[in-house]
């Protein structure tokens, strides 16, 4: 069983990487001074000056308990520091040591488990995974007579693998092994293939459990014991565990979770069996270390985790810009290495940038913690110049309120939504703005016209387009360029 070191080891480690000279440390307060207060909006409207905003602000306005934050810098952590609070009942206060849930950061992580298999030839990245697989296997039917899923489809979410993500279970559920999950015994479905392997891209939780497996019966491991000798070690990242239920002896180091209301989810937060998945238990410093030696190994460090090759092919653009484990993006001719996670109660965010040693990594107690991620990411990246993240300068006009009055009324979403069913928002009118509430997660809109038929919200960043017949018989609703709504009668 592992021990996470004390605060006073990591302190001593961060003033290592910045000198610790007192000159040195008096800019270093002023460069996370400038930082902590320059949060600013998703949107500008044009012509008016953009307010500004500490973290502080912000993270009462978005219900976010506590955040910690990473950011490294030529290669090294430049500094980490933790906000707020790990625990509001019990006044546990958040530092660079607290634990989060890293939710779907879990998954370029775990890949590296199938890629050190890969490495010492115990697995080939396209072969048929049930030939490694013992006491479960993938249900062969119509989808897969002439393809076959591969940990490289796997790992890319090309397998056409089903189930998108997982709920976590409380403390008081039955916790069900890696095989009940496979088969839908848990609280999420069976996982099987219902799209031809290889044809397209969708995002699977479920198919990197089918991975997590292959890990395990190739290995004779559980998923954590691999990875914590394999990765978790070699790289130093000793504040972070795989093992599911989190042992007893490491909650005390543990942040609570919280739901969009800011309130304490019951049993302090949820488990996760998928591991691969959902299941890792980090802090932003441990997840900067992963980031660093990803980087010293593109740059040619040769003692490195797994090799440079190993390294490039995982970091090559699969469908949906997707590399073996991470998601990729390209700003001209930089290439990013990132991804999202997102448990209950947690919400995080990794990215960086593979061949300047850049990387910034932000984990929140909260579901609502996202906008937030994104104003602080702002905020980073205006500092640095990193030239992602900024913010939308709109023109916004008045419309006449009789045209707003015909766009007031009930929505409803053109497909039933699992557990609600029928998802209705309802636009009403006030203040000359139209208002729109959404009663299954009790939320408002505020929106702002851009022209007729084009909309936005200016704190939230959400885009509306209302489609409206020459009749106005039928009004449509476009929701971000992805929901489509109806006009329904009363």
């Amino acid at each position: 069983m592992k021990y996470f070191l004390q605060s006073s080891v990591h302190i001593m480690l961060g003033c290592f990487f910045l000198g610790c000279g007192t000159q040195e440390t008096l800019i270093l307060d002023e460069e996370i001074s400038a930082i902590e207060n320059g949060l600013t909006p998703a949107i500008i409207v044009k012509g008016e000056e953009p307010q500004l905003f500490s973290i502080y602000d912000r993270m009462k306005y978005h219900k976010v308990p506590g955040l910690s934050i990473a950011i490294v810098r030529e290669g090294k952590i430049r500094w980490a520091k933790g906000y707020g609070e790990a625990n509001t009942e019990s006044g546990a206060m958040i530092d660079i040591n607290t634990l989060f849930q890293a939710g779907s950061i879990s998954k370029p992580l775990a890949a590296l488990a199938a890629l050190k298999l890969v490495e010492d030839d115990k697995v080939d990245l396209d072969l048929d995974v049930n030939s490694y697989l013992t006491n479960w296997k993938i249900e062969d039917n119509e989808f897969t007579k002439e393809e076959k899923v591969t940990l490289r489809r796997l790992l890319t979410h090309t397998a056409g693998m089903t189930v998108h993500g997982f709920p976590g279970y409380q403390q008081t559920d039955t916790f069900p092994s890696i095989e009940q999950v496979l088969n839908g015994e848990g609280n999420t479905p069976k996982i099987y293939v219902d799209t031809i392997p290889g044809t397209i891209w969708r995002y699977s939780g479920g198919g990197y459990t089918v991975m997590e497996k292959v890990v395990e019966d190739v290995s004779g491991l559980p998923l954590e014991e691999f990875i914590e000798k394999n990765i978790l070690t070699p790289l130093g990242m000793d504040n972070s565990t795989f093992e599911q239920p989190l042992p007893t002896e490491f909650h005390a180091n543990a942040s609570a979770a919280y739901d969009s209301e800011g309130k304490l989810i019951e049993g302090l937060w949820h488990n996760y069996p998928e591991q691969a998945a959902a299941g890792l238990w980090t802090t932003p410093s441990d997840l900067a270390i992963y980031c660093i030696g990803v980087q010293d190994i593109l740059a040619g460090k040769s003692d490195g985790f797994l090799s440079k090759e190993t390294i490039e092919m995982m970091l090559t653009k699969h469908k949906g810009d997707w590399g073996l484990g991470p998601s990729l993006a390209w700003d001209a001719d930089s290439l990013r290495f990132q991804h999202g996670g997102k448990n209950a109660g947690f919400t995080n965010n990794m990215m960086a940038f593979a061949h300047n040693g850049d990387a910034l990594i932000i984990m929140t107690n909260a579901d609502n913690g996202g906008r937030l991620i994104s104003e602080i990411e702002r905020s980073i990246s205006n500092y640095y110049q990193w030239g992602i993240s900024n913010s939308k300068i709109v023109d916004i006009i008045d419309l006449p309120v009789e045209q707003l009055s015909k766009l007031v009324g009930k929505y409803k979403l053109d497909f039933q939504v699992p557990d609600i069913g029928n998802y209705i928002i309802e636009i009403t009118l006030k203040n000359d703005k139209l208002l729109v509430f959404d009663p299954n997660n009790n939320d408002t809109n505020v929106l702002s016209a851009l022209d007729e038929f084009n909309f936005i919200d200016l704190d939230k960043g959400d885009e509306v387009v209302f489609q409206i017949q020459e009749d106005t018989s039928k009004i449509g609703l476009l929701w971000s360029n992805r929901l489509q709504f109806y006009k329904i009668s009363e």
